[in-house]
């Protein structure tokens, strides 16, 4: 069995293939700032992407999705608001998904799933 960093990396490694695979166009993986990182950013049709994604092995604790709790999604809104100043973006629509990934023990996907708007 994966280590949980290994278990992450491989999630976002299957996250953006899915993603790829539903029409997103991946702008940046592990964007980081000294205040935290967000897994991907990426283009939606009209919309400029942020994305978490949460990989797990078994469900025991719940679901992946609801480790991005209210403390999580108040760190990637601000880690967002500093990628679209540096990068002087001020008249995009920007959406929060998160990408849930449940695995096996062998590494196979057991589910996939996008949660569009996930919280904003």
């Amino acid at each position: 069995m994966l280590n949980k960093k290994l278990t992450g990396k491989l999630g976002e490694d299957i996250a953006v293939k899915y993603l790829k695979q539903n029409g997103y166009i991946i702008l940046q993986k592990n964007y980081r700032t000294k205040y935290g990182e967000i897994d991907i950013i990426a283009k939606d049709d009209k919309y400029l992407v942020f994305i978490e994604v949460k990989a797990r092995r078994s469900q025991n604790f719940g679901y992946p999705r609801e480790a991005v709790d209210i403390y999580k999604q108040t760190r990637i809104k601000n880690i967002a608001s500093l990628y679209l100043a540096s990068k002087k973006i001020t008249n995009s629509k920007v959406r929060f998904d998160v990408v849930e990934v449940v695995l096996d023990n062998d590494d196979n996907v057991k589910s996939i799933l996008i949660i569009k708007d996930a919280f904003d």
